[in-house]
């Protein structure tokens, strides 16, 4: 079965970031044989506010995992030990863990994703969320605050239309001329989107912005996003810049 697993304030300034201990526990869970065919984490941006504590950004980390049926005890355990050991001090972690099935009300997990990137929610609302849609959600440290972000980050994964993925791609030079057929050989691009979602040809000329190339999640896959310029060198096309895909 599929589940997705979202850690969120695990970290503090002078510790690794939650999307690295993410991207541990996903790789401990399959070296112990717990899971299979774990995902690329997501990084999903939630509110902003002086009554929300977080560390730089306020942004939750998830990643989807094939596990065998009668294992989801077992991973959620060790998912608990690996907070509990793993996260910084002065931290407040949460741990969600979401069995994705016919009976899983995803609606209501992507209402509160999206609520959580613009107001302010509370714990009590969390925990009354997951214990109506049957899913775990449990604090490891400090407040516990952590599990507002991790209930979202869920969410927001199961939208399918939120969230950068982790880590940059060395896709060629600024300024080279590219292709999506050339770009979407990388195992982890899927495709590449203009502004409205919609897929590039494959053979149309696009321009490297950066050197380093950020993945979004967008129509549940991982995609390259680019944008319209003027036609230069042949390109109408080019990627983002750093700091333009910062607003997935």
């Amino acid at each position: 079965m599929e589940i997705y697993l979202s850690i969120d304030d695990t970290d503090n300034l002078n510790s690794p970031g939650s999307g690295q201990l993410a991207e541990i526990l996903a790789g401990e869970l399959q070296q112990i044989g717990l899971a299979s065919q774990c995902s690329n984490i997501t990084r999903h941006q939630l509110f902003v506010h002086d009554a929300i504590p977080y560390t730089s950004h306020n942004s939750s980390m998830c990643f989807s995992a094939i596990i065998g049926d009668t294992k989801i005890d077992d991973v959620i355990q060790y998912a608990k030990q690996f907070l509990v050991k793993a996260s910084a001090s002065g931290s407040d972690p949460g741990l969600c863990v979401v069995v994705d099935n016919d009976s899983l009300d995803r609606q209501a997990l992507t209402d509160f994703g999206l609520k959580a990137k613009q107001t302010v929610l509370s714990k009590q609302e969390a925990y009354q969320l997951a214990k109506r849609v049957g899913v775990h959600l449990s604090e490891h440290g400090g407040t516990g605050d952590g599990i507002i972000g991790a209930l979202a980050g869920t969410g927001l994964r199961l939208h399918g239309n939120d969230g950068r993925f982790r880590g940059w791609f060395d896709l060629g030079e600024a300024g080279k001329l590219t292709c999506p057929q050339d770009l979407c050989v990388h195992p982890s691009v899927d495709d590449v989107v203009d502004d409205e979602g919609q897929s590039l040809p494959e053979n149309i000329r696009v321009i490297i912005a950066d050197s380093k190339i950020k993945t979004v999640l967008l129509n549940h896959r991982q995609v390259i996003p680019v944008t319209r310029i003027d036609d230069t060198n042949d390109a109408a096309w080019t990627t983002l810049t750093k700091a333009e895909v910062k607003r997935f």
